[in-house]
């Protein structure tokens, strides 16, 4: 929930600053051993190579796995040693969106850059600001490393401990998200790649993250959900034996701590494995059944998605939605299916909970918390005909196009990021108490304060439901044209 003004702020959300480390220069032309030594001289560990096209870069690991192996002579140019183009970060991000690109990219250097594009530092992960911070990377680089599925399946056991680490070090949950993202993400496209399933070898597909993990809002033990593409040159009856093949990787997965959706959302099933020209014919379908919810929710479900392979395929799923944005029947029809997602508001002073079962008693943080600002968004990314980002990115879009106000996009993105943290900081609980981790809570384990603000978070999401819910064709008028 919102922080105790005296709560001091983790480094990691600090701006880039005292990581940053200067630049050591060199020309393309110079030898491998001359800036070797260069960097063994001083406090580096990487250069940067200015050459035609622009400059490129040359790290200590370089040195070790194509010099010292003999792969490269040490009086080669570096130019035959540098990778480009360069990642670079801009320097007024925070540590934690420069350790998010490191772990999604699988590198331990950034170059900072300033507003022109300049390069004005490096930025190392080993100067991140904690040793906690860190362990994403260390987990990357384990999945990375690894050969057999079995070794995947032992790299992603340590992610858990990552994310709780985390927590512990009060790094943003939304940054937290992102970066369990990023790192699942690894863990299925090594599995896949460990695999080597000869079915899947055979033809062009793509590997599809929906729900949650798309969004890169999953939390630590979250279900994910997923999708399969594969080209239209596949014949029809390769179909059955496709979806057994994704089976088993969804069984790796699955040893690997990722369990699939229990819903059926899953990439080895009739409903999200197709061809491309399948996937296109039933998104259309489902958009004209405005009226059954099954069509809907699996609209929703797709709008949602984010390809791990073979990216120009996988956005088959999401290309369409650019072409629906103006449907004004489809558009009410999607905006009824996200209102049906009620916050939890208490007629008089408590909140609604489940009144029997497992959880009485209890709040679910998902369905009422997080969900009815989950759907809006969704909505605002239907509408304006771009499904990319994650929740609080597709509110500030809504803001930009004229479909939600400054105070509303602030007011949801405000409930999202604290019902958010609530629902992380309770898995992370769980998680080191070795209990099985939920989405719901007792509103009485929660103190005074934290009670009162989240009651006031889910009035204020209902207040702008209902504002949303009765002048949403207004606002849809007020968009600029595409």
């Amino acid at each position: 929930m919102a922080e105790d003004p005296g709560t001091v702020v983790s480094p990691v959300e600090r701006r880039l600053a005292q990581p940053i480390r200067p630049i050591l220069w060199c020309q393309a032309t110079d030898r491998i051993r001359d800036v070797a030594r260069l960097i063994s001289t001083g406090v580096h560990s990487c250069a940067l190579v200015r050459t035609r096209a622009g400059f490129g870069i040359v790290t200590d690991h370089d040195f070790r796995r194509r010099v010292a192996t003999g792969e490269l002579s040490i009086d080669a140019p570096v130019a035959q040693l540098v990778a480009a183009p360069v990642l670079t970060v801009d320097e007024d991000a925070t540590q934690a969106a420069a350790l998010l690109k490191m772990v999604e990219h699988a590198v331990h250097h950034l170059v900072v850059i300033d507003r022109d594009g300049r390069p004005v530092g490096v930025l190392r992960a080993v100067d991140l600001a904690h040793a906690e911070v860190r362990d994403p990377l260390l987990v990357r680089s384990a999945i990375d490393t690894a050969t057999t599925v079995d070794e995947v399946v032992a790299a992603a056991q340590l992610l858990p401990a990552a994310m709780v680490a985390l927590c512990d070090s009060r790094v943003a949950a939304i940054d937290i998200g992102a970066l369990h993202a990023a790192v699942v993400d690894a863990i299925v496209r090594r599995v896949l790649w460990a695999r080597a399933d000869p079915v899947l070898a055979e033809v062009s597909h793509s590997w599809v993250a929906l729900g949650s993990l798309a969004r890169r809002e999953s939390l630590p033990r979250s279900d994910i959900d997923t999708a399969l593409v594969w080209a239209d040159s596949t014949t029809p009856d390769r179909a059955a034996a496709i979806r057994a093949a994704a089976g088993g990787v969804l069984d790796d997965l699955r040893r690997c701590g990722l369990e699939p959706c229990p819903n059926g959302t899953n990439a080895n099933t009739a409903e999200f494995s197709r061809s491309r020209s399948e996937w296109a014919g039933a998104i259309s379908t489902w958009r004209r059944e405005t009226i059954q919810e099954r069509s809907l929710l699996r609209y929703a479900m797709v709008a949602d998605s984010r390809p791990l392979t073979e990216t120009a395929l996988g956005r088959c799923l999401t290309d369409p939605i650019r072409g629906h944005a103006r449907d004004t029947r489809f558009l009410r029809a999607l905006l009824d299916e996200a209102l049906g997602f009620r916050p939890p508001t208490g007629i008089i002073r408590d909140f609604v909970v489940e009144h029997g079962g497992a959880h009485g008693g209890q709040l679910d943080l998902k369905r009422g918390g997080l969900a009815p600002v989950v759907g809006l968004a969704r909505w605002v990314a239907i509408a304006t005909g771009d499904a990319g980002g994650n929740t609080p990115e597709r509110l500030h879009r809504g803001a930009a196009h004229g479909l939600l106000t400054l105070d509303e996009t602030q007011t949801l993105t405000g409930a999202f990021e604290d019902v958010y943290t609530l629902a992380l900081r309770h898995e992370a609980d769980a998680l080191r108490s070795g209990a099985t981790p939920t989405t719901y809570i007792g509103p009485k384990t929660l103190d005074t304060l934290t009670r009162r603000h989240l009651r006031e978070s889910f009035r204020a999401v209902h207040a702008v439901q209902a504002a949303i819910d009765e002048n949403w064709m207004a606002r849809l008028e007020r968009m600029p044209a595409s």
